[in-house]
C-alpha cells in the first residue's frame, strides 16, 4: 500500500477544549514529566489507569502544584472523555450528594484516566506556551513548518492569536514535538540509566492507544475516520511503521519517521472549513452595513468531534437558530458586535473570541464555554465548564458542575445564577449529559500564568438587587416552563419583592379612580416614558430586530434562518409584546401597564 494514500492529522478536540488558554507551570516541562512517566510505571494504582488520589500524590507531591490545579488538570481531561449522557447526570448526582470535603474527596477517589493519554495531555498544556522569541517579535520566524499551505490572509487573520482553534498551530505542535511524544510513551526499560532514549527502543503496540488522543487518520483521503491505534493494526501499514510481531511493538525510530511523513494538516479543521465548508448566506442583510456576517460549517461531511460552525461578523442582527445542524457542533462566534444570538441546541463547545456590545443565548454545552478578548457581552448558558480571558465588562448568568475558570486580563467581570428557559431547555440538558447539581457558578477559580492563582479584584458577583430574569422571545415546542432547579434564594426573594412592587403600582393606579381622559393622558405618558428608556439602554434595537423582514421566509425569525439551511425547529417571535422581548422586566423597568 503505497504511503500517498494514506494521511494523520491532529485531532481538533483535544488542542481545542484540553488546552488550557494560559501558560502552564514549569513542573509541566518535559523534564518533570519524564519523571512522572517513570514513576507511574513502577507504583501500584498508577498504570494503566491513574487515579485521583495517586495523581494527587504526584501533582501535589511531587511536581508541587496546588490542589486545585491538580483537580482542573484531573478534571478538564476527563471532560474530553466519551462519556454517556446517562454516566454523566449519575456522577454528577453522586457530587450533588457529598455533604463535606471529605465525602467530595471519596467520591472523586473513583475517578481515573488513562495514564498515557493523561501524559500526553499534560504535556500538550505546553501549545499556549509563549516563547521568549515570539513575545518580542510578535510571531515565529518563518520556516517550512510553520507557514500555512494555503496563503488566504482570512484564514490568518481569522486563527490569530488563539491556537486552540489553529489546526495549523495543532500540526506544527505534533511535528515539533514528535520525539518528546513518543518518549513518554516508553516504558522504563526503554531508556538508559540517565534517562536517554535507546536507538533500539520499541514503542509497544498496546501505548498506540495512548497517541490516538491526538492524532488520528484514514487510508481513504479522509471519507472513513480511524484513530491512530486502529490505523496501524492493519498490517500493511503495521509493516510500513515497523512493527514487530514477535515483540509485539514498533521500533521508536521507524515508527517516527513514518509518522512524521504521514502527517498532514486536519481535512476537517478550521482551515478547510473556510476554505471549502458549506457557506450559508444571510436570510437579512442590515441596510449601510459594511462588511456582510459570514457563517460557514463543515456538519454535513465533519466525523462527531471534529464538526465545527464558524460565525463571523454578526453585526445588529438578532441570529435565532434550533437545529441539528448545531447539535454536538463547536461554535465560534467572531467578531460580533451588536447582536442578539440564541443558539438554542445541545452544543458540544462553544468560543467567543473578540465579540462587543452583544447578547448570547446558548442552548447546554456539553464540554466548555470560552470567552476570549470580549467587551461588554451579555452571556447565558449552562456548560461543563466556562474560562473567561482578556474580556471586560461582561455579564455572564451561569450553570455549571466546575469552577469558572478566570484567566488572566479580565476586567470588571460579573457572575449571576443562570436565569432564563426555552420550552425544550431540560431535554437538551438530558441529550448533553447536564444537570442542575452541583452548581459553583459562583465559585470562579482564578489561574494566571505559570500555574499562580490570581486575585479577585477582576470579577464580583450580582448583587441580588440587581437581578432581573431573562425571556428567551420565540416560540417553541417542549415541557420547560421555568427556570432549570429554580433561582438561589436570595435571587427568588429579590424578584418577589420587584413583582410585589409592581402589583402595588397597579393597585395604586387603579385606586386613583381616573377618568377616560385621565387615563388616556396616563397611558400615553407611560409609553412615551417606555420608549424614551428604550432608545437611551439600546434595548430598542433589540426588539425591533425581532420583526420578520417582508422578504424573509415566514418562518425566518428576524433574519436569523439562514439560505440553504432547512433542519431545525422554526424559532418565531412571541406575539406578546410584553413577555416577547429579552428585555429585563421588573418594577424598576418600565412596564407592565403598556399592552
Amino acid at each position: 500500500m503505497e504511503l500517498g494514500n494514506i494521511s494523520v492529522w491532529p485531532r481538533l478536540e483535544p488542542f481545542l477544549l484540553g488546552a488550557l488558554q494560559v501558560a502552564p507551570s514549569n513542573k509541566l516541562s518535559m523534564h518533570y514529566l519524564r519523571k512522572m512517566a517513570a514513576y507511574v510505571h513502577t507504583r501500584d494504582g498508577c498504570y494503566p489507569r491513574l487515579g485521583w488520589l495517586m495523581w494527587r500524590h504526584i501533582a501535589c507531591g511531587k511536581l508541587q502544584l496546588v490542589e486545585d490545579l491538580a483537580w482542573l488538570y484531573f478534571e478538564t481531561f476527563d471532560l474530553l472523555a466519551q462519556h454517556t449522557p446517562e454516566e454523566r447526570l449519575e456522577w454528577a448526582e453522586a457530587l450533588s450528594q457529598c455533604s463535606s470535603p471529605k465525602e467530595l474527596d471519596k467520591q472523586r477517589s473513583k475517578l481515573s484516566v488513562d495514564t498515557l493519554q493523561f501524559l500526553l495531555f499534560l504535556y500538550m498544556q505546553q501549545l499556549n506556551r509563549v516563547s521568549l522569541r515570539t513575545s518580542l517579535i510578535g510571531e515565529e520566524w518563518p520556516s517550512p513548518r510553520s507557514r500555512s499551505p494555503s496563503s488566504s490572509d482570512r484564514e490568518a487573520k481569522f486563527n490569530s492569536q488563539n491556537k486552540n482553534w489553529d489546526d495549523q498551530a495543532h500540526l506544527t505542535f505534533v511535528q515539533s514535538h514528535l520525539s518528546e511524544l513518543l518518549e513518554l510513551l516508553l516504558e522504563p526499560g526503554q531508556l538508559s540509566g540517565s534517562g536517554q532514549v535507546l536507538r533500539d527502543s520499541q514503542v509497544p503496540l498496546e501505548a498506540l492507544h495512548g497517541l490516538s488522543l491526538l492524532l488520528e487518520g484514514s487510508m481513504s483521503r479522509g471519507r472513513s475516520v480511524h484513530p491512530l491505534h486502529r490505523l496501524l493494526s492493519r498490517p500493511p501499514l503495521q509493516a510500513q511503521a515497523g512493527y514487530s510481531k514477535l515483540s509485539r511493538s514498533f521500533g521508536l525510530q521507524q515508527l517516527q519517521q513514518w509518522l512524521r511523513q504521514a502527517l498532514t494538516l486536519n481535512p476537517f479543521g478550521i482551515s478547510a472549513c473556510l476554505r471549502s465548508g458549506k457557506k450559508l448566506a444571510w436570510a437579512q442583510q442590515v441596510e449601510g452595513a459594511i462588511k456582510r456576517a459570514k457563517i460557514a460549517r463543515n456538519t454535513h461531511m465533519a466525523p462527531p468531534g471534529s464538526r465545527v460552525v464558524l460565525m463571523s461578523q454578526i453585526y445588529k442582527q438578532t441570529l435565532a437558530k434550533d437545529s441539528e445542524k448545531l447539535a454536538g457542533s463547536n461554535i465560534k462566534l467572531h467578531r460580533c458586535s451588536e447582536a442578539f444570538i440564541y443558539l438554542l441546541s445541545p452544543l458540544r463547545s462553544v468560543c467567543l473570541d473578540k465579540c462587543r456590545n452583544s447578547t448570547v443565548v446558548l442552548g447546554p454545552v456539553e464540554c466548555s464555554v470560552h470567552m476570549q478578548g470580549c467587551e461588554n457581552v451579555r452571556l447565558v448558558c449552562a456548560t461543563g465548564r466556562l474560562a473567561v480571558g482578556s474580556s471586560s465588562h461582561c455579564n455572564i448568568h451561569l450553570l455549571t458542575p466546575t469552577r469558572p475558570l478566570l484567566l488572566p486580563g479580565n476586567v470588571a467581570l460579573t457572575l449571576g445564577p443562570f436565569h432564563t428557559h426555552y420550552p425544550s431547555l431540560e431535554d437538551h440538558m438530558a441529550s448533553a449529559g447536564l444537570a442542575v447539581v452541583p452548581n459553583l457558578w459562583d465559585q470562579p477559580l482564578l489561574l494566571g500564568a505559570e500555574g499562580s492563582l490570581l486575585d479577585e479584584g477582576c470579577y464580583r458577583i450580582l448583587p441580588p438587587a440587581e437581578f432581573c430574569p431573562l425571556v428567551v422571545p420565540f416560540q417553541m415546542e417542549g415541557d420547560t416552563c421555568e427556570v432549570p432547579g429554580g433561582l438561589p434564594p436570595a435571587y427568588q426573594k429579590a424578584l418577589e419583592g420587584r413583582e410585589q412592587r409592581v402589583q402595588d403600582w397597579q393597585r395604586t393606579v387603579k385606586e386613583a379612580h381616573l377618568n377616560k381622559e385621565q387615563r388616556r393622558q396616563f397611558q400615553a405618558l407611560v409609553e412615551q416614558k417606555f420608549h424614551e428608556w428604550l432608545l437611551a439602554t439600546g434595548q430598542r434595537q433589540e426588539l425591533d430586530s425581532l420583526i420578520p423582514p417582508a422578504a424573509a421566509a415566514p418562518d425566518s425569525p428576524a433574519g436569523g434562518r439562514t439560505n440553504g439551511d432547512h433542519g431545525g425547529q422554526s424559532l418565531r417571535p412571541n406575539g406578546n409584546k410584553q413577555n416577547g422581548s429579552s428585555l429585563r422586566q421588573g418594577a424598576g423597568e418600565k412596564p407592565t401597564t403598556v399592552s
